[in-house]
């Protein structure tokens, strides 16, 4: 064959380099919109970006990437809550100032600041004592399916039991300790941020509607400091295609996740999480299938 001239050879290496961006940046639109549609909703974020790339064939997008298109769902949920994160710090400051918690919103600032503890020490643990836990077996398929299906029994389980009468005015700091422990086991993927809160408020006797704000609410910190954490890996990996693919993500993340937020809270205020219930099984039944079924191709 003979070599490309050097004339031809430009043309050819910028429509492979725009070729190699617009795949980048599809790829990053469509985690972005998996991200927007999974954050907030209790059916595990982590899991849907692990899972949905590696059915399309694109493979794992990594802890870094995934960590920094959250950023996404932290402006929407930033924006959607923004009159409800005055009143907590214009309460909180009020507080400490006059030594008085009596303000819901005040006691909610303390609670979102306890909640926060468990997830930032798990999550710097790991980083210090566990280097190897991006590629461990705990991120694989058998894992989150077995996780998701846990997850869904407890989540149904705490829709039987719960007593669903307390609302975001009786908050007290205990409660985002609680749910900040809860929070912590969604460094596991396939656990879901949202639906361990949403499970121990429920368990707790939270109403549905209040324990999905809560959730939010409290996933504010922990979101924003593991996106921020992981901004600089994420925009240096060579297979996300660098910085214009990881604003689209984030981009693509805020909006959806808008949409879930608004969606949630209307969808909760009159019925169950069963739905929530059924997918989660049915989401975990077919990744154990499917991991059996390639383990049986395999030579």
């Amino acid at each position: 064959m003979l070599p490309l001239s050097p004339v031809l050879a430009p043309p050819l290496l910028a429509t492979a380099a725009a070729s190699s961006l617009g795949t980048s940046l599809w790829h990053a639109f469509v985690l972005g919109v998996v991200q927007g549609l999974t954050e907030f909703l209790p059916i595990s974020s982590t899991a849907h970006l692990k899972v949905v790339p590696l059915l399309l064939g694109w493979g794992d997008p990594g802890v870094a990437f995934t960590a920094v298109i959250q950023l996404g769902s932290i402006v929407a949920v930033l924006a959607y809550f923004r009159r409800d994160l005055q009143a907590v710090i214009r309460a909180t400051a009020t507080a400490m100032r006059e030594g008085r918690w009596t303000d819901p919103s005040a006691r909610l600032g303390v609670a979102i600041a306890l909640g926060t503890l468990p997830i930032v020490l798990a999550g710097m643990a790991l980083k210090l004592w566990f280097p190897g836990y991006e590629g461990s077996a705990i991120r694989g398929i058998p894992s989150i399916a077995i996780v998701s299906i846990v997850m869904a029994s407890l989540l149904a389980l705490a829709e039987l039991c719960g007593s669903r009468r307390r609302q975001l005015n009786s908050v007290l700091p205990r409660d985002g300790l609680l749910v900040g422990l809860a929070q912590a086991l969604a460094l596991v993927p396939g656990v879901s941020r949202s639906g361990s809160t949403l499970t121990a408020s429920l368990f707790d006797g939270w109403e549905r509607a209040a324990a999905a704000r809560l959730s939010f609410l409290l996933g504010i910190p922990a979101i924003t400091l593991a996106g921020l954490v992981e901004v600089k890996d994420a925009l240096h990996q060579s297979d996300n295609g660098g910085l214009l693919p990881t604003l689209v993500g984030v981009l693509s993340a805020a909006v959806v996740s808008w949409m879930a937020i608004a969606w949630l809270l209307r969808f909760l205020q009159n019925n169950t999480t069963w739905m929530f219930v059924a997918y989660r099984l049915i989401f975990g039944v077919v990744l154990l299938i499917w991991f059996r079924d390639l383990g049986a191709a395999s030579p």
